[in-house]
């Protein structure tokens, strides 16, 4: 396959503050650098595609009051791969919009779209696995999403099961999709992981482009419909005006619900890559920090753990010191204009987020 054709679009429109406070709705989490390293999971995803597709050919798809904070992040992404969503509508209009307009600039394009809020550290593995996704795409009319084997029942992520259970997993060539389930209860994610039969949905697709256009207009046509006369639009300067028409008046739904659970054409490539989803303060800590003989962990340079175990202090300043005593199961976030102290748990985190919509807090979110 000539590499020319081969597109990457990431996906950076996420809004929300689940990872509160180091992500707020003026900043969220794909624009902020967790490890203090100087790399936010959004330039991540960029240097990883820069080994996959050729650079010209990687695009980041936003929203509008994101674009000054892409292009603080990629300052080397030409304007013209700055694709900017009017409002935010899930992945589902974000692929629709994508796909539409790197058909106008090329109809034989090979496509990988990726999130941008997802960490992985074997890049060299990582484009591997995505460039055989793309070979097998190129001559097979499929839609190919990349499953990472399992490592614990996570009830945060997706889960993908394979047409031929454990047996065709085993083998490295990709298979047909038998389902999908979106965050299972433990229970059941616990089965998925002791059958052999599932994988963790990345969220990494490869396709043509043609080929997904034909299921999203088969599958999706309410949202399609929006998009009619793209081939014009896209390319002229009524281009805002017609993307404001069309995302005022479509609905939200990911691509999964919308087109992957209903066609014939879904497949899975097992990637055994390392892979999170930063869906939560919780994950951050469990895939992502390095822990220390007690299950301690940090991302700045100078803290004391004291008589504590299974704690995590995260915070901004590489400076400023943060200490802890007696502590079990704790997470503490500094970032200079709040900080917080709270149990490791979802349920518990997410009720101090909904505090936030008091009056006097609205300014924290």
């Amino acid at each position: 396959m000539d590499r020319n054709h081969r597109y990457c679009v990431i996906m950076a429109g996420a809004n929300g503050n689940s990872l509160w406070p180091l992500s707020r709705e003026s900043k969220p989490k794909q624009f902020i650098d967790y490890k203090r390293n100087g790399v936010s999971p959004l330039r991540g995803a960029y240097l990883r595609s820069q080994g996959i597709v050729p650079d010209g050919n990687i695009l980041v798809i936003t929203a509008e009051r994101y674009a000054s904070l892409v292009r603080e992040c990629l300052p080397e992404l030409p304007e013209e791969n700055l694709l900017l969503e009017p409002y935010a509508r899930k992945t589902g209009t974000c692929i629709v919009f994508s796909t539409y307009e790197i058909l106008r600039r090329d109809p034989d394009a090979v496509i990988t779209v990726t999130p941008s809020d997802i960490i992985i550290h074997d890049t060299v593995n990582y484009r591997i696995q995505v460039g055989k996704a793309l070979d097998y795409v190129s001559v097979n009319p499929v839609l190919m999403t990349l499953g990472v084997p399992p490592s614990s029942p996570d009830t945060t992520f997706g889960y993908i099961q394979a047409m031929g259970g454990r047996d065709a997993l085993k083998e490295e060539e990709p298979v047909k999709v038998k389902t999908f389930t979106e965050k299972p209860p433990r229970e059941l994610a616990q089965i998925f992981c002791l059958s052999g039969e599932f994988l963790w949905n990345s969220g990494i697709f490869a396709w043509k482009g043609s080929v997904i256009r034909e299921e999203m207009e088969r599958y999706m046509p309410e949202v399609t419909d929006l998009f009619k006369d793209w081939q014009l639009a896209l390319g002229s300067p009524a281009r805002g005006e017609f993307l404001r028409r069309a995302y005022t008046d479509v609905h939200a739904i990911s691509i999964d619900n919308a087109v992957l659970e209903k066609t014939d054409r879904a497949w899975v490539k097992k990637a055994d890559f390392d892979w999170c989803d930063l869906s939560s303060l919780m994950t951050l800590d469990k895939y992502i920090l390095e822990k220390d003989e007690r299950q301690n962990s940090t991302n700045l340079p100078h803290t004391c753990f004291q008589d504590s175990r299974d704690c995590t202090i995260l915070g901004v300043d590489k400076t400023k010191m943060v200490a802890v005593k007696g502590l079990d199961g704790y997470i503490v976030v500094d970032t200079g204009d709040v900080i917080m102290i709270c149990p490791k748990n979802e349920t518990l985190h997410k009720e101090i987020i909904g505090d936030l919509t008091k009056a006097n807090l609205e300014k924290f979110r």
